[in-house]
Order: structure tokens, then sequence, then C-alpha cells
């Protein structure tokens, strides 16, 4: 015979519900659908606590619709209208405040190699070379975290495309979140978006030496910190209070990017934090029309910076929008494939060869 939604009603109106009534006369059938000798149903319960009792009732309807003469499938979905009961709150976990003296510099348990990445500007695209090399590092098999330093203006929640409050299961260590294969975690998942940090010196370094000390960061052969520009407390609190492998400067050639990329320079020189190497990012602008190549900001100068210090210039890296638009995304461009991951699996290659991480 045919089957009608009336045929399914008259079955679910034999399916008694425990506290009485049947599944019919209760209110609680949703979306009937017949197709053919296939049929399917929602059971709605008014809240989440009843839909959690309820699994014996569902399998005994969809048991008493799949028995009808001419249905070949029953497919019965169970939900909830209410909203679900509030979990426990979670341990109040605050950030910010006066540092803790500490004897010396220190580096989070499991953590082999702290690279800082810095640059003496802001604007120069170091917190994209920052996720990006954390990722294709994360593709070459190293276990690789990044702390999301700039406080002032945090972006790795939006470049990881993860933005959640991590968890905190005693209210003083921290859980990171996890994204693309790095372990993460970012000043940014602790504040309302678009929320202002106005914070002086101490709370910025009180909120770096939490990052580093309560975060759980596990075993990882590597810890990117992606700091703010320039060269200010979050920087010093870093050098002084880490035991840093070494730093990585991030420059564009143009002359004015150049002069505050050696006050930072100058300044892991001060601190005796050895400088790794350069990266030169938006090096040239290759069109995508004609393929030819235009150095929007200069030529050469970051290399020449790096042959002057005796310092690697580990990679040249050209303005391209699929990389802007991927990081805006949330999928930085190293976890794909194409020139720009390419570019980025050099690089990280390069440090994996060097040692460095």
């Amino acid at each position: 015979m045919s089957i009608t939604k009336d045929h399914v009603l008259d079955a679910l109106r034999r399916i008694a519900m425990p506290d009485g009534g049947d599944l019919v006369s209760r209110d609680l059938i949703r979306a009937v659908q017949v197709q053919g000798d296939a049929v399917q149903f929602v059971i709605e319960t008014p809240t989440p606590d009843l839909a959690a009792r309820m699994e014996p009732v569902r399998a005994a309807a969809e048991a008493a619709v799949q028995a009808l003469d001419g249905v070949s499938t029953a497919r019965v979905a169970l939900t909830a209208h209410g909203p679900a009961a509030k979990p426990a709150a979670p341990p109040s976990l605050k950030i910010g405040g006066h540092p803790k003296p500490q004897e010396g510099p220190t580096k989070p348990t499991g953590v082999q190699r702290i690279l800082a990445i810095g640059s003496g500007k802001g604007g120069v695209g170091k917190s994209t070379v920052s996720s990006n090399l954390a990722v294709a590092l994360a593709k070459e098999g190293r276990k690789v975290g990044l702390l999301d330093a700039d406080i002032y203006g945090p972006s790795q929640p939006r470049m990881m495309g993860i933005n959640k409050r991590p968890a905190s299961p005693d209210g003083k260590t921290i859980i990171p979140l996890k994204a693309h294969g790095v372990t993460l975690m970012s000043i940014g998942f602790m504040m309302e978006e678009g929320k202002a940090v106005v914070w002086r010196g101490p709370m910025l370094m009180g909120a770096l030496q939490q990052m580093l000390g309560q975060v759980e960061w596990g075993e990882l052969d590597v810890l990117l910190v992606d700091l703010p520009p320039g060269t200010g407390d979050v920087q010093l609190t870093l050098c002084t209070k880490s035991e840093l492998t070494g730093a990585i400067v991030v420059s564009t050639p143009q002359d004015v990017a150049l002069i505050d990329a050696r006050k930072a320079l100058d300044m892991f020189a001060t601190l005796k934090t050895p400088v790794l190497g350069l990266i030169e990012n938006m090096s040239m602008f290759v069109c995508p029309d004609c393929g030819s190549e235009h150095q929007i900001f200069g030529q050469g100068g970051v290399a020449a910076e790096a042959e002057k210090m005796g310092v690697p210039l580990l990679g040249a890296l050209p303005i391209d929008l699929e990389t802007r638009l991927a990081g805006d995304g949330g999928t930085p461009i190293a976890a794909g494939t194409g020139p720009m991951a390419d570019a980025y699996a050099r690089i990280a290659q390069g440090l994996i060869k060097g040692g460095m991480a």
C-alpha cells in the first residue's frame, strides 16, 4: 500500500511516553516526510534533559514505522526545543597584572626552542609571516606553538581562523587552542572583540609572563612569538625573562621600514639575543595578468642589511593578494599549495636544517 503521513501518525500514537500520553498527543512529532517507501521525521522534546532520556522512545518509534507495510526505511531524529542547561561556569582566569618575581630567564616545560619574530614598525606583515611560518613548520612535521604577544593589536585569532576562550580547569592553568596543526595562544582569546587593551607596562609584562608560564604548551619543537612592533616593554620582557633561542626580523625593502628594522636589530643586540636571520616581506609584486615584476617598496634593501650584519636572508616574500585573502579568511596560505606556500616551506626547511626549529 502507499504510505501517507496519516499512516505514520497512527503508528506513532501507539508509542507511549514514560510520563503519560503518546508522541502525537504530546505534540512531539515534527517534519514528517514520506518519499516513496522512505519515511523520516523528528521527535522534538521541550527540554534537552527530556531528550537525553528519550532514546528508547525514539528507537520504538522508528521500529513502529519501519514495521508498516510499504515502508522500507525509517529515519528518526531526536532533538530538543528548549535551551541546554547552562554548564557550570569555568574558573575565573584573569589575564594581566604585575609580573611575579623570577630568579632568571625561564622556558615553558616541554618547549625546546623559542623564536621571537619582530619588526621595527607596524604594517610590514610580521603577523602574516608568523602565522604562515608556524603552519609551514607544522607541515614539515615539527611540533609548533604560536604565541600572539602583540597585546595591543592581536591578529592571530583572525588569521588562524579560531576565536574562542581557552579553558582553565583551575583558574591558573590555561589550555591553549589548536588550528592548522599549530598550538595557539593570544590575548585576543581573552578579550571581548573590539575592546581596546589600555594597559601600562607592568600589566603587559604580567600578561606575557602568564601566557608563557601558565599555558600548557605541551611538547613543542619550537614556539614562535609574534611580537608587537617597536622596541617596548613586551620585547624587553621576552628577551630578559625567557630563554630565547633567537630572533627573526621582518621588514619590507623600503628605506623607511629599514630605518626601524635597524632599531629592532640594535635592540636584540643590546639585549644579547642572537638574530637568526631576516625576512624580506613584500619584496615585489608579480602582475597576475602579464607576469611582470614590480618592486613597489624598493629592491634588495633587506638582503643588503643581512649581508652587512653577517646574518642569513631567510627568504624574500612577494606581496600577494591571495596571502591577504587567506589570512582574512582564517586559513594561512601556507596551509595550502602554490607558489606562496612553497616560499614559506623553503623558509621553514631552512630553519629546520639550520637547527633553529
